[in-house]
């Protein structure tokens, strides 16, 4: 019965689809399902997911063992070279010194000095979990070398016990090998000490400006008082001032950084609260606490105050932390010219008080502060600053401050702008943004204000300085490229050196733009029988501010460019007030006298126009707009 119910079931069945016959040879059986997914070859090979899986693995493994390695081979050091702190030597381009600084101002104090607060608001700013890390934040780590490795130099985010480690033990400079030795000294350091001890090291080793190390230094600088009288206010601008000392120096800061470190310094209260350590009703009576004016340092009287200071600034934007700055041993070159700086001083000094006659003239010689910078246009090399009468009596230079209108001598950039947005083939339709964008370009400072209204670009209401308006009026003696006013020819330590970059930038405004500028300014519009009078050519403009406090006189020969500003300032108060004496000729001779004495000997130079040296008249430009 078999075979006729098999044969049965047979019939029964359907009949399945027709199907291509294998023609595999017997014993190999044909693959129909997963085509594609047979052996991998290649470079495929070694990607597989358990292999990628094993790869992390022993990537991890890797680096462990080599950290371990590192923490055991790299020992706390003794402390740093800071307490044999060298000066710094400031010379003039032709060798011979003109300051030396560098001496340190410091005394240590044990953490019970330091009120509560104050010890709490430095905690705050810096490194608000500082009772619970382990002495080093990962991820700020590892933002900091990766800064380091592409150049984007310094890095915030370090554990207060880092900076202590760098202070302490390490130097200032940025590189991956010292990034590596502070986050091990780091780890090791908090292990071995206490909080309370850490952070009484970071307080006596961080530096405040004014060539104050330590927080009692500090408190004596920008308070005149002991750490032990601080309340949290005051101690809470200092916390905010660490971050950028000379920067945030409320005697020398700009209205920019005036905005920017009392909003620091609001940020570190409003931590304080959010930390349980500042109750929300007294932080909300709490007031700006002003710092008083600074002590200038020893040696640094008459202009020489303010070289330094203009060097310094320059290095600290180039790169080179201020700590590193302060502990010395530097040598730094400076391109001024000693020949023109004695003229340059003269000049302003003749200028300012040679005139003061009876009780009326001493007055308004007093209530008149001047500015002056003098530079080579083709290197942007400056060679001569006036920032006052003398730093030790008004430290604030004249020559750096940009809180005073400019006025008509903003005209050019405004005609440079319209022209240059011609020549490029810009859009037109945003005149402001064009003018902005121009003046930005040219190196002004285009977020202090003056630039958002018609009426306020018309009028030059924007403020700058004397540096920055040489700068500006170099870049048309320099046919349009940018021209950064520097004064630091040379920087060295040893084998380090630290040289800022390249005066000479790339193109700010058309070659055509600027030589039309130049041309229309050959007629000494603003001040003609100065230009006149120097007997070679020379361009400029000058004008008085529109609120009548500052009077400017920029002018330039093919080989010099100088910017000379008399300002109106309260002797008692330094607040700004209308210039009683100053108009327009008065700083025109400023600039006269000056430039004659400077290019005594000197054969006249020619302006190199490609169209040719005939001056095109004013209005000719004035159309252009």
């Amino acid at each position: 019965m078999a075979g006729p119910l098999t044969a049965l079931r047979a019939r029964r069945a359907p009949a399945p689809e027709s199907a291509p016959q294998d023609s595999s040879p017997p014993g190999r059986r044909r693959r129909t399902r997963g085509r594609g997914k047979g052996k991998r070859t290649g470079i495929r090979r070694f990607f597989t997911w358990r292999k990628l899986i094993a790869y992390v693995v022993g990537l991890f493994a890797l680096l462990i063992g080599a950290f371990t390695v590192l923490y055991y081979s790299i020992e706390v050091p003794e402390a740093n070279a800071q307490a044999k702190a060298q000066s710094n030597v400031y010379k003039y381009r032709d060798g011979t010194i003109l300051a030396r600084t560098g001496e340190i101002n410091r005394e240590m104090v044990s953490l019970d000095r330091v009120p509560t607060g104050v010890q709490h608001a430095f905690v705050a700013a810096e490194n608000k979990s500082f009772y619970q890390d382990p002495g080093v934040d990962p991820m700020g780590i590892v933002r900091g070398l990766v800064n380091t490795v592409t150049g984007k130099g310094t890095q915030g985010g370090s554990t207060i016990t880092q900076q202590y480690v760098k202070n302490y033990y390490l130097s200032q400079e940025q590189t991956v090998t010292r990034k590596i030795k502070e986050l091990v000294i780091s780890l090791k350091v908090d292990r071995r000490s206490s909080k309370e001890e850490i952070l009484q090291g970071y307080l006596n080793t961080s530096y405040f400006g004014r060539v104050a190390y330590g927080v009692q230094a500090a408190a004596r600088a920008y308070y005149d008082k002991d750490v032990d009288d601080l309340d949290i206010a005051e101690g809470a601008y200092l916390a905010a001032l660490v971050q950028a000392p000379s920067q945030y120096d409320w005697a020398v800061a700009t209205p920019k950084a005036k905005r920017l470190v009392t909003q620091r310094w609001n940020y570190v209260l409003d931590n304080m609260v959010d930390m349980h350590w500042l109750d929300a009703a007294q932080r909300k009576r709490m007031r700006f606490p002003t710092p008083v004016a600074p002590e200038p340092a020893p040696g640094l009287s008459g202009q020489a105050g303010y070289l330094v200071d203009a060097a310094r600034n320059e290095l600290i934007a180039a790169g080179v932390s201020e700590q590193e700055l302060a502990a010395g041993g530097w040598t730094i070159t400076l391109s001024i010219d000693p020949a023109k700086q004695r003229a340059l001083e003269e000049t302003m000094r003749q200028g300012l008080d040679g005139s003061a006659k009876g009780k009326q003239g001493r007055a308004d010689a007093a209530a008149t502060q001047g500015g002056a910078v003098s530079m080579n246009p083709e290197n942007g090399h400056i060679v001569a600053l006036y920032g006052g009468r003398d730093y030790t009596e008004h430290y604030l230079s004249n020559a750096t401050r940009g809180d005073y209108q400019v006025g008509p001598v903003f005209e050019p950039v405004i005609t440079a702008a319209s022209i240059d947005t011609k020549a490029r083939k810009k859009p037109t339709a945003d005149r402001l943004g064009a003018v902005k964008s121009t003046a930005r370009a040219l190196g002004m400072d285009t977020d202090s204000g003056g630039f958002d209204k018609e009426q306020s670009v018309e009028l030059g209401l924007m403020g700058s300085s004397p540096l920055r308006m040489a700068g500006v009026y170099a870049s048309f003696d320099h046919e349009g490229k940018r021209i950064t006013p520097s004064i630091v020819q040379s920087a060295r330590r040893g084998d380090e050196t630290a040289d800022p970059p390249d005066a000479v930038g790339d193109r700010a405004i058309d070659p055509t733009a600027a030589r039309l500028i130049s041309r229309s300014l050959i007629d000494g519009d603003g001040g003609p029988d100065a230009v006149r009078a120097i007997k070679r050519p020379a361009a400029g403009k000058g004008g008085v501010s529109d609120d009548k406090r500052a009077a400017w006189y920029v002018g330039y020969t093919p080989d010099l460019v100088t910017a000379v500003g008399l300002f109106g300032e309260d002797p008692t108060t330094r607040k700004q007030i209308r210039l009683r004496n100053a108009g327009v000729q008065r700083v025109a001779d400023l600039w006269n006298r000056y430039t004659d004495k400077a290019l005594s000997g000197v054969p006249a130079a020619w302006f190199d126009f490609e169209e040719g040296s005939v001056p095109v008249p004013a209005q000719t430009v004035a159309n252009a707009r």
